[in-house]
């Protein structure tokens, strides 16, 4: 994207159309006054060293110098530059499920949409901190890593959807251990993981994992999300419900206890979510409890400033015009450079 801080500046061009207008003028003074002393073929001859064309570069080199002036002290400005700042902050790792049963309908509109929207507001109400998402099912993945950049992770919440996974079940273990390695490594900063699921299918040793980030400072925070009397799963697009092998109508249900007993393990806070912001009023003040420390970030600043290449460029062209004189050189009176 390309901007001008000063875009006001840019005004000052439209004395350029005046200039070259009053040049002409000049121009056709002068040689109607050349012209009372005889015909120009004949004076062309009585002064060999006078260029006319010299004279009419330099006035052009001039007028683009000026022009490059305008633009510098408009300020160019396009795309964006990285800067390294540092904050008072926590980081934190979000993991997400994205199974199957996330999509029945025990909370409104949907159990990974109220994810969604949780998620969103707790990026809002971060400061300062960092934030990473890892999505997962049967297998985890990296869907942002660790930024600060809110805007970025704010984007890809939509997008969210069981079709990341290919493989269903619920591998929060491997989704701890991807969120483990995620933090910035070397930085003694206050770290913490929020897991979001509702536990069904449950695979791995996830309480034992948890157990082993917690002694490495690292707390679980879970989120169970879902109703314990449980729903149907929908099937695409209508009011068709997953059934099992014998035609009957699979109802998820919330694994309450696996949830609880993985965030005391990880010496973390256990909420259910439901259809109030409770949950997330919980996390928030979860979160502001933790001991911020100097967190070092990587951020792009809205835009590059790019008025120093126009400012070499005005430079080069003013000083050759300074240099280029309305007379010929004696000793490259034959070189035709400006014929």
């Amino acid at each position: 994207m390309f901007r001008f801080a000063n875009p006001e500046y840019l005004w000052l061009l439209l004395a350029i159309p005046f200039l070259t207008a009053f040049y002409a003028w000049f121009a056709a003074v002068r040689r109607k006054a050349l012209k009372r002393y005889g015909a120009p073929s004949l004076l062309a001859t009585l002064m060999p060293e006078v260029s006319v064309k010299r004279r009419g570069m330099k006035y052009f080199m001039l007028l683009a110098g000026l022009t490059a002036v305008v633009f510098v002290i408009a300020g160019p400005q396009f795309g964006s530059k990285l800067e390294t700042v540092k904050r008072q902050g926590i980081e934190v790792m979000i993991c997400l499920d994205v199974s199957n049963s996330m999509l029945a309908e025990d909370i409104s509109p949907n159990r990974l949409e109220k994810a969604k929207q949780m998620l969103s507001r707790l990026t809002d109400d971060l400061n300062n901190d960092k934030l990473g998402l890892i999505v997962f099912a049967g297998e985890a993945f990296t869907q942002l890593p660790i930024t600060s950049d809110y805007i970025s992770a704010k984007m890809f919440m939509p997008s969210i959807s069981p079709s990341m996974v290919s493989t269903q079940g619920t591998a929060i273990g491997s989704a701890i251990e991807l969120a483990m390695r995620s933090f910035t490594p070397n930085e003694e900063t206050s770290k913490a993981i929020i897991i979001i699921t509702d536990g069904e299918n449950h695979e791995g040793d996830a309480v034992q994992i948890a157990a082993a980030s917690a002694e490495k400072g690292v707390k679980i925070n879970v989120v169970g999300i879902g109703l314990p009397k449980g729903a149907p799963i929908p099937v695409g697009i209508g009011s068709d419900f997953l059934k099992d092998n014998s035609g009957n109508v699979v109802i998820t249900q919330m694994n309450e206890q696996m949830c609880q007993d993985i965030a005391q393990a990880g010496q973390g806070m256990y909420v259910r979510a439901d259809n109030t912001n409770s949950a997330l009023k919980a996390l928030q003040g979860e979160l502001s409890k933790m001991s911020k420390s100097e967190v070092e970030s990587q951020v792009y600043s809205d835009y590059d400033e790019q008025f120093p290449v126009l400012a070499w460029i005005a430079l080069i062209i003013i000083v050759l015009e300074f240099f280029i004189l309305e007379r010929k050189n004696r000793l490259f009176r034959n070189v035709k450079l400006f014929s």
